[in-house]
């Protein structure tokens, strides 16, 4: 059967269905294809499921803590995991289901279930339907990255899909990867109460941060009984009994580290290889990534590549993001770009580390005069107050133009923080403006302006 519509977006992920909702405001016909889940890796198994875990997680990690407060628990705190992941589907399914409904009750849109593959640059194939339209929108995602490493395939490895539906506790969980989603990871399940080793190939953890950065998280997760192993070069896994081994060669410690469980975070690989992009004429990168412009048009006219499959965020905010500047290009009448977009995220781990713009090693390398604060969370307020004074706060400027050129803030609330100074980049203020604000005492945030006022000229390298 052949059907057509004004548009396709294929992929139920963070942007496809609000694109859907905007062109179908605009009295556009649409028909949207998804194979397995609506609401893509954000809903199903990235940020949604994984912070209601970490906050299982820090509820436990608080409970243990009660007597620096003044409360007594009564006894031993203890973890159901089978609660803890009845809770994590719960509120994970919840969100899954409201994204599916208000598809499947949207006027002019209609729903296909299946696996996409183009046959033609307007005609894609679901099942038994041929469906053709004029403008198509990619919106796949990604997926775990298995790397082939040796032995991989002689043992059970986990990835951030797959560890979601435990409900018993590892013994020894081993997580191959020392970036972001292995982190939270770590962190989560030390917290839980299972020893966690962290296995990372560079010389630190988080190796686009700065330097000190990484090594603050690295204190923070070891304090809490991670142990972590840097500098392993040769990766292998190989199965003992009902265990696993790997392999290290690290340049310090034991060569081998055994686990009951491992997991690997080593990055991600986008949903492109099975749709048959080429007969649509859309090229992508050597990874896989669709390569796009700035306002998101692929090689092929007519079609467009949002979230996670263009290479171009891997984030929730921006993937939707991306179907705000589609939008706005197609419907508004604007002209907005990637190019306008400030790097923002966080990395979950407790405390959270907020990052907006350039890392201060990244501001060095443009050469010119800088001004640079740091002020450790030992001397915030609401940190001491609420006894988590880990972390710290950095802001890097343009001496001369007073430009914000970006900020971290490692610590309690950092990741809501941050939006002050982004803000601020966005609206592209000088920081002295943001330094004349009065905010809100006793708050993370009231120390921004005092960050600002307190940096110090370092002087343009050669």
């Amino acid at each position: 059967m052949t059907n057509t519509h004004d548009a396709l977006i294929i992929g139920a992920g963070q942007a496809g269905p609000p694109l859907a909702g905007r062109l179908t405001a605009a009295g556009m016909s649409v028909g949207l294809i998804e194979r397995k889940l609506f609401g893509g890796t954000c809903v199903n198994t990235g940020c949604i499921p994984t912070k209601t875990l970490i906050a299982s997680a820090y509820a436990a990690h608080l409970a243990r803590r009660a007597a620096e407060y003044g409360v007594s628990t009564g006894g031993d705190v203890t973890v159901n995991m089978k609660a803890v992941k009845a809770r994590k589907h719960m509120i994970s399914s919840r969100s899954r289901e409201g994204v599916e409904s208000w598809l499947e009750n949207m006027e002019r849109c209609t729903v296909y279930r299946g696996h996409a593959r183009f046959v033609s640059p307007r005609e894609v194939q679901v099942g038994e339907d041929r469906i053709v339209a004029k403008q198509i929108f990619i919106n796949v995602g990604g997926r775990a990255l298995v790397p082939d490493l040796p032995g991989i395939d002689r043992v059970a490895a986990l990835t951030n899909t797959s560890i979601l539906e435990l409900d018993t506790l590892p013994e020894h969980l081993v997580v191959v990867g020392g970036s972001y989603v292995g982190l939270e990871f770590a962190q989560m399940y030390r917290r839980f109460g299972a020893a966690v080793t962290v296995v990372e190939m560079s010389p630190r953890l988080i190796a686009r941060e700065d330097e000190d950065v990484s090594a603050a998280i690295k204190q923070i997760l070891e304090a809490e009984g991670v142990a972590v192993r840097l500098n392993a070069q040769c990766i292998r896994f190989e199965p003992r009994g009902a265990e696993i081994a790997v392999g290290l060669e690290c340049a310090s410690g034991a060569p081998v580290v055994t686990g009951s469980h491992l997991l690997l975070a080593v990055g991600r690989r986008p949903n492109t290889d099975d749709l048959t992009l080429d007969k649509a004429g859309v090229d992508t990168d050597a990874r896989g990534y669709i390569i796009v412009d700035d306002e998101l048009r692929t090689s092929a006219p007519g079609i467009w590549a949002l979230g996670d499959c263009n290479g171009r965020g891997a984030f929730t905010h921006t993937a939707y993001n991306d179907f705000e500047i589609v939008a706005a290009n197609l419907l508004d009448g604007e002209r907005r770009r990637l190019r306008d977009r400030i790097p923002a995220y966080a990395l979950y781990v407790d405390p959270p580390l907020g990052r907006v713009g350039m890392t201060e090693a990244g501001a060095r390398a443009t050469r010119r005069p800088l001004l640079v604060g740091r002020r450790p969370m030992t001397r915030v307020g609401r940190a001491i107050e609420k006894g988590e004074t880990q972390g710290f706060m950095m802001a890097v400027a343009d001496a001369e133009t007073h430009q914000i050129l970006g900020a971290a803030i490692l610590g309690t609330g950092g990741d809501e923080a941050i939006h002050g100074i982004l803000d601020a980049m966005n609206a592209r203020i000088p920081f002295t403006v943001l330094q004349r604000a009065v905010p809100i005492h006793p708050t993370v945030s009231e120390l921004v302006p005092t960050l600002l006022g307190e940096m110090k000229l370092v002087p343009a390298q050669d």
